[in-house]
């Protein structure tokens, strides 16, 4: 079957151009100002822009193991909604893919359910215990990259045999990085909301401690290294530093970080997830991270929980928010529409960077693979986590007026969405 986008501003080759799309057997045939419309399925996007397929290089898809707070199937329909034609899922799963036997049972949930397409990692130590090393060569040709998310490595001893067999095999080491001796029991950030509410916090070195140790071990082993939702300004300073002296690392950030800080908490397990919204320093400096070219991608860290897991307030309240279906709008919204960065830049942040990095996804041109979606720039409306396609509604956008809706999402030439 023949598609045809017609009448949209399509983005190819860094800018946008109005023309027609021409989509057959799964591929990019045409994009031209008239394209041949005879025996195909006409849909008109006239005032709407066709972006690269969306990816996502940090989501919690939590199956197999947790189906209760989110499927294969309900988690990529709602990376579809969002945009996102590739999302790359993380390991914290029952059994954790921590070898080939264990990869392959997450693969054919995959390979039935999967609305886009799905790139899992697999661990870097056995059942993400961070003990011993994982089979990462029985892996390596079907994952992402390795990571024990959820959970930091905790020695350096076993990070740096890690990054060597990672090194070997031309991989990337994905690190959540948590240094759990000075987690202590918090909730939310060491801050001022922390001790205003008496609520344990969470210091910032936590996270930035575990990423000084990881670039010298980086920059010793020469692995390909991603930092995880980076949240501290030390965290972004470190990295620039890294990248100064040609340590091979990028980074990634959340939505969340990036428009709210700890004043803007309130005590509801929507503002709780790992590591934590920090304070107005820390958001001021993950943007300048984001004007300066620091913080390479934008990952939402979509992690579902049940409704129950999330009903606990801050304290008791399980660690994690969705946002594959709202990360994009509040990303234009708040960045490109208040003319703080370009839609080239965010195209950047949410394709072009990730897609690099992680070889995966392609751009809107001829020859590629039909994997693109169409927003409506201007639809405006409030964030209604009942409309999610997720069975995650935990998010603390909710409320938050954001412009551009997700009207088509096409992978591999199959619409997997659309209004």
């Amino acid at each position: 079957m023949k598609l045809v986008i017609k009448g949209a501003q399509v983005y190819t080759q860094s800018c946008l151009t109005k023309a027609d799309v021409l989509v057959h057997d799964g591929l990019i045939v045409d994009i031209s100002p008239a394209v041949d419309c005879s025996d195909a399925v006409v849909c008109d996007f006239d005032n709407c822009v066709v972006l690269p397929g969306l990816i996502d290089v940090h989501v919690h898809l939590r199956e197999p193991g947790f189906s209760y707070k989110e499927t294969i199937a309900t988690g990529t329909r709602a990376a579809a909604a969002g945009g996102y034609t590739h999302v790359c899922s993380m390991p914290n799963l029952s059994p954790a893919p921590d070898g080939a036997e264990t990869l392959q049972q997450q693969l054919d949930i995959i390979g039935r359910d999967a609305w886009v397409h799905v790139i899992p990692y697999g661990t870097i130590t056995q059942n993400r215990a961070g003990k011993q090393l994982a089979p990462m060569a029985e892996m390596a040709e079907r994952v992402a990259g390795f990571s024990d998310d959820g959970s930091g490595i905790q020695t350096g001893e076993l990070m740096h045999s890690a990054m060597l067999e990672a090194k070997s095999l031309d991989k990337i080491i994905a690190a959540h990085c948590e240094d759990m001796s000075l987690v202590r029991g918090g909730c939310i950030h060491d801050g001022e909301f922390a001790k205003t509410h008496n609520l344990p916090g969470i210091c910032s070195e936590s996270e930035w401690g575990q990423i000084k140790r990881d670039l010298v071990l980086a920059e010793i082993t020469g692995v390909r290294y991603h930092v995880c939702h980076i949240s501290a300004k030390e965290s972004v300073a470190l990295i620039r530093d890294a990248k100064a002296r040609g340590v091979d690392v990028t980074c990634e950030t959340a939505p969340h970080y990036l428009v709210l800080c700890d004043r803007d908490l309130r005590d509801e397990g929507r503002f709780k997830m790992n590591p934590p919204i920090r304070s107005a320093e820390d958001r001021d400096a993950l943007i300048e991270g984001i004007l300066d070219g620091t913080i390479d991608m934008i990952a939402t860290d979509h992690a579902p929980h049940s409704a129950e897991e999330k009903s606990r307030g801050l304290l008791k309240s399980m660690m994690g928010v969705v946002g594959l279906e709202c990360a994009f709008p509040v990303m234009y919204t708040e960045f490109v529409r208040s003319g703080r960065i370009t839609l080239d830049r965010l195209i950047e942040l949410m394709h072009t960077n990730p897609s690099r990095r992680f070889g995966i996804g392609n751009p809107v041109e001829v020859g590629q693979k039909a994997n693109f979606c169409v927003y409506d720039l201007n639809a405006n409306y409030k964030i209604d986590p009942a409309d999610f396609k997720s069975l995650g509604r935990a998010t603390p956008l909710e409320g938050r007026e954001v412009y551009g809706r997700c009207m088509l999402t096409i992978v591999d030439g199959k619409t997997v969405h659309s209004i």
